[in-house]
């Protein structure tokens, strides 16, 4: 009785196309998870990957250059080494992180960060109405300006935001305070990488998730960590510190302590407000006429109850 001859060369030669194959759908199914596994695997398959692609397509390109011929197996390589830098794209064409509005858990309804009229400049589930759902603990970020807003000048005091309370949106322990760093000249786009967040705080809610509030005016912040704070308690007053081209709040929630992972880590999560005069999830963008940029947001301002 002959045994069946296993072809240990063509599995060899077939096994770079399986594992490239294996990695990206493991990656992409751990990405659906929301949680900080599928962020590591969002920036793996947006950084490694494509690399591991490129590597690929090289070393195809030269065996086809040197057979002359294309064969089954080199296409197929060819194909989904095209298909692995396909996830670079998001560097040129941005791509909001793929964690369903539906599913995040738990979300959290707050008030507004201030008393002022607040004009919302990002908010929402999507791109063109807020730029912060590319990253993932910022998903469903917000950022508050008052006018006059959006003028250019390079004077903080020609914003209506700068100097204004910043107040607790909700009960909850100060866990984390950052203070120090300066405020940046407005009007210019900010090149804050080493503490884009500027001067913040961070409240630990009920839900056991983080509250961060950031962009503070240096030496405003008026708690400190272990603190409880009460809801429209005064944290601190608004600044243009951090990554930021003018005066403006910054809020967001994620599950993950801001203080054990860096910025761009940390599951963020919906956040919604309550006892104001407009949307749950106020949404932001911009449009642009005669070149100058026109926001779409609304006005809203907390309601006393």
């Amino acid at each position: 009785m002959n045994g069946t001859k296993i072809d240990f060369k063509n599995i060899l030669a077939w096994t770079p196309a399986v594992i490239l194959l294996v990695l990206v759908l493991t990656l992409w199914s751990m990405v659906f998870s929301g949680d900080l596994s599928g962020e590591f695997a969002w920036y793996t398959l947006q950084l490694l990957i494509p690399l591991l692609g490129i590597i690929y397509l090289i070393v195809v390109g030269i065996k086809i250059i040197r057979k002359r011929s294309f064969t089954r197996r080199l296409t197929i390589i060819l194909l989904l080494s095209l298909l692995a830098i396909l996830p670079a794209m998001s560097m040129i064409v941005p791509i909001a992180y793929p964690y369903s509005l539906g599913k995040a858990q738990p979300v959290a309804t707050v008030r507004l960060p201030a008393n002022e009229p607040l004009l919302v400049i990002w908010g929402g589930d999507t791109y063109d109405k807020n730029y912060h759902v590319v990253s993932p603990d910022q998903r469903w970020a917000y950022d508050f300006v008052v006018e006059p807003a959006l003028s250019g000048s390079t004077a903080l005091e020609d914003y209506g935001c700068y100097g204004i309370p910043v107040v607790a949106p909700i009960d909850g322990e100060i866990t984390l305070v950052h203070d120090g760093e300066p405020d940046e000249v407005p009007g210019t786009a900010s090149n804050n990488v080493e503490h884009p967040r500027g001067n913040f705080v961070v409240i630990k809610m009920a839900t056991n998730t983080y509250l961060l509030i950031a962009h503070m005016i240096p030496g405003s912040i008026e708690v400190s960590e272990g603190e409880m704070v009460k809801e429209g308690q005064v944290i601190g007053a608004c600044g243009n510190s951090g990554n930021t081209s003018e005066p403006h709040i910054h809020i967001h929630q994620q599950r993950i302590d801001p203080g054990e992972w860096p910025n761009g880590f940390g599951e963020g999560l919906p956040l919604y407000f309550r006892d104001h005069d407009g949307p749950a999830m106020p949404e932001g963008g911009f449009k642009i006429v005669d070149e100058t940029p026109q926001p779409l947001g609304p006005i809203v301002q907390h309601q006393e109850q």
